[in-house]
């Protein structure tokens, strides 16, 4: 399986793109304005798009691929666009976006029985089968209904937090897994860390925490892990914070956790 980066900053500006990744080339995983990087042929041979909440940062390119690619899906004659999420998730985005106000309803055009696309839900714990490829749906903590994602590969499970902060739910499942890589939110400084709880999102000091609960009796405890998510104007200071605390043996291990960056464009082989 191979994993695009399309994009993984907390909100834009110049080069950052918000939180998206392609698998293969026919699932992606959010859909926020990385998106827009992609070609109009890449952009219609996607045909599952799985959301993790309804937050603007991670389905603002939804509405305008869908309007991008209408006419090249339907001279294709190709299946609507299967658009999975939680029921929370759905019902926001039929109401605030796809509400022929903010934007047509895609789900009803060009009619309700042959639709551009078609949501549908998913719960925590589901398993779904989409592309060739497994991808379990893992919980996550946040301010609206969210989600992670666990997808299969030949290496391992590539795994992806959403946004979240605490999650000993999330941590007692991937320890259960094989992990080839871990992508989690890290969205604000420590120096913002009373924000992070609010908006529950993770601080380094949070993160540090959370990693503690890596089960070191694993076969294989320490996979790289790579940091998303941050606001533009705050990584700098988040990157030294993590540093520090990633330099040295975590706090309830004698581990040292292999912590690196995420930025667009990267690519992995899993």
């Amino acid at each position: 399986m191979r994993v695009r980066v399309l994009g993984c900053s907390g909100a834009i500006a110049h080069g950052c793109r918000t939180t998206s990744f392609l698998l293969d080339d026919d699932v992606l995983i959010d859909a926020g304005t990385g998106v827009g990087d992609l070609t109009l042929d890449e952009m219609a041979r996607i045909h599952h798009v799985l959301l993790t909440h309804s937050h603007l940062d991670h389905v603002a390119s939804l509405p305008l691929m869908l309007d991008a690619v209408a006419a090249l899906r339907l001279a294709a004659g190709a299946p609507p666009l299967q658009v999975h999420a939680l029921p929370g998730t759905i019902s926001a985005l039929q109401a605030h976006i796809f509400n022929n106000l903010i934007w047509p309803d895609f789900s009803r055009i060009p009619s309700a029985a042959t639709p551009l696309m078609r949501f549908v839900p998913i719960a925590v714990g589901d398993v779904l089968h989409v592309g060739g490829k497994a991808i379990e749906v893992l919980p996550a903590v946040h301010t609206v209904p969210a989600v992670g994602y666990a997808a299969a590969a030949a290496t391992g499970y590539w795994v992806f937090s959403g946004d979240t902060e605490r999650n000993p739910a999330f941590w007692q499942r991937i320890n259960q897994l094989p992990v080839a890589m871990l992508v989690i939110e890290t969205a604000f400084s420590d120096r913002e860390k009373d924000l992070a709880h609010r908006s529950l999102h993770l601080s380094p000091a949070t993160l540090a925490d959370e990693l503690d609960q890596i089960n070191p009796a694993r076969p294989h405890p320490r996979y790289p892990i790579y940091i998303t998510h941050t606001k533009p104007a705050e990584t700098g200071l988040i990157m030294e914070e993590i540093q520090r605390f990633g330099a040295t043996p975590s706090h309830a291990q004698d581990l040292r956790h292999d912590i690196r960056w995420l930025s667009a464009g990267m690519a992995f082989e899993l």
